[in-house]
């Protein structure tokens, strides 16, 4: 029997209680962190087939060597959240292995292609900054201690990540020619993208049991509008186009495109023109996956048959 109530805890946690151990859980404080966990370990992971791709688009050895850093980086950060799970009960070989692709519940950005080193480091300039702006609000509001600890580690490796990306938009923005016309190419749907990867807006927002439990603690707008806040300043300081701008007199970013609209994943192009569509839609879309889920989870996947066979042959 748990040793708190459901009520009890979300009363305990928000007064600043910290829960350590599966002992101290109701069963939704379990069921939520499960959720966020499931997703971190998932994004973390799916990030490295897409970053591996782009990678071999590396304009030196040095550049190859940074891009593949990261990449374990992110391997370690994926095999950390699982971890946790593992401490909830869940087995790691089952939900590495044993779900199909469409069961993995990273953000849909993750399943289309980044097809050169432009898109990488927009990727490392856009999906880390979500990624740190998101796990920065866990661990400043956590109320679950492991978690808490293991961010400490991840965020000084994720913010390597943001800087590598910064620094790279940077130089071929200023290179001018084809090189900044493909980070603008990046930007243009990538953008989007990113704003999107916060999910629904606050008044529609139907499930608050993160912020109860204290497994985070900023709303999702809270959260777009801190991404944006950085994001949109570094594009304007290059001069790359960004579909948002500051409105001072609301002390926010306003989004100049439908939102939500939808996306092209064959063309990897926004459908600005035919307006904002329903939140269902945009869950349909999500649910299909894009075009590379299959082929990234099967990547992932093959390792183990390859280790089995290794195995057979010692």
């Amino acid at each position: 029997m748990p040793q708190f109530t459901d009520q009890e805890l979300k009363q305990k946690v928000q007064a600043g209680f910290i829960v350590e151990s599966p002992a101290e859980m109701s069963a939704g404080y379990r069921d939520a962190l499960v959720v966020q966990l499931l997703v971190q370990a998932d994004t973390e992971l799916i990030s490295a087939p897409a970053y591996y791709g782009a990678a071999k688009d590396a304009p030196s050895t040095n550049t190859m060597v940074s891009a593949t850093a990261i990449i374990q980086d992110e391997l370690a950060h994926a095999n950390i959240a699982y971890r946790l799970l593992e401490d909830l009960g869940l087995d790691k070989e089952q939900l590495l292995y044993a779900r199909a692709p469409h069961e993995f519940k990273h953000p849909y950005g993750f399943d289309h292609a980044l097809d050169d080193w432009a898109e990488l480091v927009v990727a490392n300039g856009f999906y880390d900054r979500a990624g740190i702006t998101l796990l920065g609000d866990v661990y400043r509001h956590t109320s679950y201690g492991p978690l808490k600890r293991a961010l400490v580690k991840i965020d000084q490796e994720e913010t390597f990540h943001l800087r590598h990306g910064e620094m790279w938009m940077k130089r071929l923005a200023a290179a001018g020619g084809e090189a900044r016309a493909r980070i603008q190419r990046a930007v243009d749907w990538m953008f989007p993208m990113a704003v999107e990867w916060f999910g629904l807006p606050d008044g529609m927002k139907r499930h608050s049991g993160q912020l109860e439990y204290r497994l985070k603690g900023m709303t999702n707008d809270q959260l777009r509008q801190t991404w944006m806040q950085s994001t949109v300043p570094l594009c304007e300081a290059i001069g790359i186009r960004v579909p948002a701008h500051r409105d001072d007199a609301r002390g926010d970013y306003v989004l100049d495109f439908p939102f939500p609209c939808e996306f092209d994943p064959d063309a990897k192009r926004w459908l600005f023109d035919e307006g904002e569509i329903g939140w269902q839609q945009v869950f349909e879309r999500w649910k299909r996956r894009g075009p590379k889920n299959r082929e990234y989870i099967e990547q992932i996947q093959a390792g183990r048959a390859f280790r089995q066979q290794l195995e057979v042959a010692a």
